[in-house]
């Protein structure tokens, strides 16, 4: 049936376009995860213009590229096979080249919806969540970046003075869950900011599956990639009470 024909004709391209990308992610990652750790900035720089001259866009080069690695960085480094030096000659190398993919993105339309985004204390966190930050922003988003190391009532204070539609926590660190889940009882609590969205996603909430859901987020996601598509397309999903199971016992 020519219908099936086509069906299957698409189908086979969609496998192909999926592996493809597979295939140029894991050659990017294999190809510029050792000048990382060892701090080669120049080689580092001419392999991403090549990439770039050859048609990759910067935003692509972001998440299929950038944000792997940074994740395989933090994965070797949690488990004791990369050293010290080498996660620091990485992450600050890598914040080099997300800073000049950021100056090439197509800035899109602003939406006029405002984020709050704020993360965990270390230098990878704060670096994963400058990646989302960047990235949300070029989509249309207004975004106020607090970075790590902010107090939880602090950030209460602000989101309740400024009231933005989004309240943002990403790559927050384990010692970072028990405030994140105070912060969004009291939130809910006061009611002081009632049509706000609070998501999370990346660092603990990657690590530990299911406990962004269990303490009361209205939304999470593990990538930057996802985190757009669901902020984009579940802009008024919010958590049910029977949602949250973490802590349950104390609220009542």
């Amino acid at each position: 049936h020519p219908k099936t024909k086509t069906s299957s004709v698409e189908g086979q391209h969609d496998r192909l376009m999926r592996r493809s990308t597979l295939v140029d992610t894991e050659m990017m990652t294999e190809q510029l995860f050792p000048m990382l750790i060892t701090g080669d900035r120049a080689a580092a720089r001419s392999t991403v213009n090549t990439w770039l001259d050859e048609g990759m866009t910067p935003e692509s080069l972001t998440h299929d590229a950038y944000w792997p690695l940074l994740e395989m960085i933090n994965t070797l480094y949690r488990n004791d096979q990369l050293t010290n030096l080498a996660h620091h000659y990485a992450t600050r190398l890598l914040r080099n080249l997300v800073d000049q993919s950021q100056a090439r993105y197509t800035m899109q339309e602003r939406s006029g919806k405002r984020v709050m985004l704020f993360c965990g204390a270390t230098e990878a966190d704060d670096l994963a969540a400058q990646i989302v930050a960047d990235l949300i922003e070029a989509r249309g988003y207004d975004v106020c970046f607090g970075g790590g190391g902010i107090a939880w009532d602090e950030i209460l204070q602000e989101t309740s003075e400024s009231k933005p539609d989004v309240l943002l926590l990403f790559s927050s660190s384990a010692q970072d869950a028990p405030n994140t889940r105070v912060l969004i009882d009291t939130v809910r609590e006061i009611g002081a900011c009632p049509d706000m969205q609070i998501v999370l996603g990346g660092g603990i909430f990657n690590r530990a599956e299911g406990l962004a859901e269990e303490i009361g987020a209205d939304l999470w996601a593990s990538t930057p990639s996802e985190l757009i598509h669901r902020m984009e397309t579940e802009p008024d999903r919010r958590a049910t009470p029977e949602q949250r199971t973490v802590g349950q016992s104390r609220a009542a």
